[in-house]
């Protein structure tokens, strides 16, 4: 018995590890957990996870003490006569309904989760993403169809004073504004990509010829990253996203200059904290 709640206790801390937030919205080293969620899609996908975790571990541990309660007690030095007892109704019927229980569990928040993740029903804005080998082009069809094209900085011109990380900024950022429901309308040009922001849960395939979607409300500005993850050719691992998520006023103030004559949101937050200062 010792060394089964020796087990229980890793097997808590594990969860508990395994269910904190990391602390930050990007991939550190030897992180533990998940990214931190950005919108309610990832919060409801962070409940699930942890939801399935402590499932999962109850029944890892009831069958490892079921399996050593077996080889304790039905051992052949223990139990020379073996039983010829050949069927167990009563428990064949629970081994077979408590399962097909834990299953309706997992189904029923897994279905809702899905309709949940599915689309926005009236959003305030849409976004068009395309990919292409290897880099990423925006559009803002609200905006007379504004666009750019993102690429990742190479290494050797990477600025860690201007928080600029390696594999994952681009030169251009995906600008969109907080507490607003985002509808983003996803294709490729040439061969199959995948959009994914982990901090948004988002992971969306883009199919040339086939117009996917997906939608996001983040909930808190920052910076937000994530990369192609569909193997799309030798550039496929520099591929990056990078998100700027900004408040509804700065992003207004943004669109209404980048229309006219296209800045990236670092060359318009210099523009505006240079106006300040003078």
């Amino acid at each position: 018995m010792k060394h089964i709640a020796l087990c229980g206790a890793l097997f808590a801390i594990a969860l508990v590890l395994c269910a904190a937030p990391g602390f930050a919205a990007e991939p550190l080293p030897w992180q533990i957990g998940l990214q931190p969620p950005a919108t309610p899609v990832k919060e409801r996908i962070h409940d699930f996870h942890n939801m399935l975790l402590v499932i999962i571990i109850g029944i890892v541990l009831f069958v490892m003490a079921l399996m050593i309660f077996i080889m304790i007690r039905f051992n052949a030095k223990a139990n020379p006569e073996p039983s010829t007892t050949s069927h167990n109704v009563p428990l064949e019927i629970v081994w077979t309904i408590v399962p097909v229980i834990i299953l309706v569990v997992i189904a029923v928040p897994s279905m809702k989760l899905l309709y949940y993740m599915d689309r926005v029903e009236e959003p305030e804005m849409t976004v068009k993403v395309i990919g292409h080998q290897w880099y990423w082009a925006y559009e803002y069809p609200d905006h007379d169809d504004f666009q750019f094209a993102a690429y990742m900085i190479p290494d050797d011109e990477i600025d860690p004073s201007k928080g600029q990380r390696r594999l994952l900024s681009t030169d251009n950022q995906l600008v969109l504004p907080v507490d607003t429901d985002i509808e983003i309308l996803i294709t490729a040009g040439d061969v199959i990509h995948s959009f994914a922001v982990p901090a948004f849960g988002i992971k969306t395939d883009a199919v040339p010829g086939r117009l996917n979607h997906t939608w996001v409300r983040i909930t808190q500005p920052g910076t937000y990253y994530g990369q192609c993850s569909e193997i799309c050719g030798t550039g496929h691992a520099y591929m990056p996203s990078e998100v700027r998520a900004v408040s509804k006023e700065d992003f207004e103030a943004w669109i209404a200059q980048a229309e006219t004559g296209y800045l990236s949101y670092a060359e318009f937050e210099e523009s505006r904290n240079g106006s300040a200062a003078r």
